[in-house]
């Protein structure tokens, strides 16, 4: 790791020479990302074989990402393309719309793009350390709300039934990770995480959630809501200077491989110029010796197999 880097990036950095990237000492790697919350590993023979290795050397299992226009880029669900537009993208935590949000977001550069793509990282702790503070106190103590339609897949796989009743809504297993409603004859699903949420290593709150792409890139007006309310206008527009302030981007070299602490770091992109050149691969996981998260249901199944949510399509 180069210190000096270190201190202008907010990445440490693993240098290699050409070796194979399962060569680094991921014991090092790992205390990295807790302690700086992004790594960048640069240097190392470029390889998709050798991105999924370390994958599982650091994981014990993946998320599957069943959001459109990506592919799969490995045998399993486990390695998948980014999104394969050119949209800019804002900065947001992989798959914090859901309640199981992985632990590490893995991204490797298969092909730079020759004009944009870069990808933005921002600190989480750092835009509630750095955002005004009158913001910052009103928002102690929130909640965001993350409440949508429940499908039928997804209600047999966490009920048991397409069709519930009043009563299995109301009592869910100890391992689903939803409340139910049904107001007006719909069946809703939701859950529920601080606005400040604390990160996996660190005492500390972060603004680390789902908030700016929902508004700025989905244009959901209330998801997720603010203690049942759509985010002020305001306050968002406080946080976004905050982070545009505090975000850095990341030109991507060939064989370059960006680690970030998904419960602290938020990552977005620039536009791009053309989406074919930039070929990047992720791994979405759940680092070894990470039983349960605060606010996880016992025994989450996404902490003991590889998981595809329920309402993921068959052919993946």
């Amino acid at each position: 790791m180069t210190t000096a880097e270190a201190q202008t990036t907010p990445y440490a950095l693993f240098e290699g020479h050409g070796q194979p990237v399962t060569d680094v000492d991921t014991g090092a790697v790992r205390s990295a990302i807790e302690t700086s919350g992004a790594v960048l590993l640069r240097g190392f023979k470029p390889s998709l074989e050798g991105f999924s290795a370390l994958s599982r050397m650091l994981c014990s299992h993946s998320s599957f990402n069943e959001s459109p226009n990506r592919q799969l880029l490995t045998e399993g669900n486990a390695v998948q393309s980014v999104n394969l537009g050119s949209d800019p993208f804002p900065l947001h935590p992989e798959l914090s719309r859901e309640p199981w949000r992985p632990d590490l977001a893995m991204f490797g550069c298969i092909n730079p793009p020759g004009v944009g793509g870069q990808t933005n990282i921002c600190d989480g702790i750092e835009i509630v350390r750095q955002m005004p503070a009158q913001i910052r106190q009103a928002l102690e103590g929130s909640k965001l709300y993350y409440i949508q339609p429940a499908s039928p897949a997804l209600l047999k796989f966490w009920l048991g039934t397409e069709t519930p009743g009043r009563e299995q809504m109301e009592n869910p297993p100890p391992s689903c990770p939803y409340f139910f409603r049904k107001p007006q004859g719909q069946i809703l699903r939701g859950f529920i995480r601080p606005v400040f949420e604390p990160t996996l290593f660190q005492d500390e709150p972060a603004f680390a959630n789902f908030v700016m792409f929902a508004r700025d890139y989905l244009r959901l007006p209330n998801f997720p809501s603010l203690d049942g309310k759509p985010f002020p206008d305001d306050w968002l527009d406080e946080i976004r200077s905050t982070a545009r302030r505090l975000t850095y981007s990341h030109a991507w070299q060939q064989g370059d491989i960006l680690l970030l602490d998904n419960s602290r770091f938020m990552h977005g992109r620039k536009a791009i110029a053309n989406a074919e050149e930039r070929r990047i691969a992720t791994f979405f996981g759940y680092l070894e010796g990470i039983e349960r998260r605060p606010l996880e249901p016992e025994n989450p199944v996404w902490r003991q197999d590889d998981f595809v949510p329920p309402d993921t399509p068959h052919d993946t």
